[in-house]
């Protein structure tokens, strides 16, 4: 779910929450890939935010949580109905971060190019479907 809200550093941002089962897990992998930092917490949230940026990582409710298997590695979950792009420098060098965290990318051969510059899926380690795309330089 994407929103807009003013971050902790008084500045309207965009905001993206996502859910998950290993709250820890899934904060993590985020902040090492998209270099976020940990703005704040509690029991069921983890918010990680950069200047411009939020994403709320959410515990999945107890009772929705019995339906959701986590494999390792992850399994992608296919009917999001919305897919969250983060733009990065390099997707050479997100690819070795993603891996290192509990990720996975789509093979090179599976790379496109969308509005000129290059484009990859991935998937985070409860396999909720992801993008990466390059920065325009």
């Amino acid at each position: 779910m994407a929103g807009f809200e003013v971050s902790t550093n008084g500045r309207f941002c965009p905001v993206h929450r996502g859910f998950a089962s290993e709250l820890d897990q899934v904060a993590a992998f985020y902040s090492n890939v998209l270099g976020l930092h940990e703005a704040s917490r509690d029991d069921d949230h983890i918010l990680l935010e950069s200047p411009g940026f939020q994403l709320v990582v959410h515990r999945i409710p107890a009772h929705s949580a019995a339906t959701v298997q986590v494999e390792e590695p992850p399994i992608r979950r296919a009917t999001a109905a919305m897919k969250p792009v983060f733009f990065v420098p390099s997707l050479v060098s997100v690819r070795t971060t993603v891996g290192a965290h509990g990720g996975t990318m789509e093979p090179r051969d599976k790379e496109w190019s969308f509005n000129g510059v290059p484009v990859c899926d991935a998937i985070d380690p409860e396999g909720n479907v992801i993008q990466f795309r390059e920065m325009r330089s």
